[in-house]
């Protein structure tokens, strides 16, 4: 009863979200022996009158006795001995204390451990905070040549699709809407070149400002599916702007977020993980042409019509890439080109820009 009262205690004082179980007799090795000298005393102070036999009975129970004292001792002690050498828990104890004293509150069975996330639902909303004043939604604005686009692409207007026109006006029209973001304190904004294809004028909606800017492009790489667009700051003020990650660090299941104008509902995010790496898929355009991209990111981050163009941040809010495509036949799969291919790009579509620091 005592050394069950004792383990309770031990749990109990462990602290609520892990119980460690650890066996510590209150019959110490000194406790033993002593009781096995005081038995043998006892055992040695009398005999029973002329009783041959009586002593012989005694005498076999004390060596019972003794061999019963003995066999408790060694086996205690060694009990005793393997549990603060921990060589039948290979080390689970020490462990599970270390993540006590480290906070952790989630327990593991032996020989586990739990992988703890590196972002909470609090990192996600800071990550939002400071990068969603850098993203823009794009309008494309044109004379509609009545040709859809390929589904995968996520480039559509509000209605989740271009909007259709007569061939015979020739008044600019919203034929979709798209994502991108600063990169540059005066202005560029790095998008997809399907968002911006065949415009007559792109209106670009940034936070702050009630009227959309005016823009107009600087360069584009149709190849990569990469343009870079820049808009005049009415009041003279640098625009916020996002920095870029590293997609090589990155690993298959770190947390991504997505922010865009998905079905034109502006400045959206959603979250997700890294599904893949590498990934080369083939778009058929709106010609019959086949269009191979490589080297793509996979995610299961939401992206729908209009999230093109938009940055797809790590936990710490670096850009790891540029959301492109997403599988209108399926749920979970999106892919985003990689700041690995971005950075090379972006400089060389920035080499003739007047004012480029990228």
């Amino acid at each position: 009863m005592d050394e069950k009262m004792e383990m309770n205690h031990e749990r109990d004082s462990e602290g609520e979200g892990l119980t460690l179980y650890r066996y510590d007799s209150p019959k110490k090795a000194a406790d033993l022996q002593a009781a096995y000298q005081e038995a043998i005393a006892a055992n040695a102070g009398g005999s029973a009158p002329g009783g041959g036999a009586n002593r012989r009975r005694r005498t076999t129970s004390q060596t019972l006795l003794a061999a019963f004292l003995a066999g408790a001792l060694t086996i205690g002690g060694l009990t005793y001995m393997s549990d603060r050498m921990d060589l039948f828990t290979g080390g689970t104890s020490s462990a599970a204390q270390t993540n006590v004293s480290n906070g952790n509150a989630h327990s593991a069975d032996a020989g586990l451990t739990t992988a703890s996330l590196q972002a909470s639902t609090g990192d996600f909303a800071a990550v939002f905070d400071q990068a969603n004043p850098a993203v823009v939604e794009i309008g494309n604005y044109g004379v509609e040549s009545n040709q859809p686009r390929t589904n995968l692409f996520g480039g559509g207007g509000r209605s989740g699709g271009r909007q259709q026109s007569l061939q015979s006006s020739q008044e600019p029209v919203l034929l979709g809407t798209g994502s991108g973001f600063f990169f540059n304190k005066d202005g560029y904004i790095l998008t997809n070149q399907h968002v911006i294809a065949d415009a007559s004028e792109l209106k670009v909606t940034v936070p702050g400002y009630d009227e959309p800017l005016t823009a107009k492009v600087i360069n584009e790489n149709e190849k990569l599916d990469l343009a870079v667009i820049k808009v005049e700051t009415p009041d003279g003020k640098a625009f916020p702007t996002l920095s870029f990650g590293d997609s090589n660090k990155a690993n298959i299941g770190d947390w991504v977020i997505a922010i865009g104008n998905p079905y034109g509902l502006d400045h959206t995010m959603t979250t997700g993980v890294l599904s893949a790496k590498e990934r080369p898929i083939t778009v058929t355009e709106e010609d019959g042409s086949a269009h191979p991209y490589e080297h793509l990111l996979q995610t299961d981050a939401s992206i729908n019509p209009g999230n093109s163009g938009g940055p797809l941040l790590n936990a710490k809010g670096e850009v790891i890439g540029v959301n492109t495509a997403v599988n209108s036949e399926a749920q979970g799969i999106g892919f985003a080109i990689p700041s690995s291919t971005i950075q090379d790009a972006v400089k060389e579509m920035m080499a003739g820009a007047a004012d480029s620091s990228f």
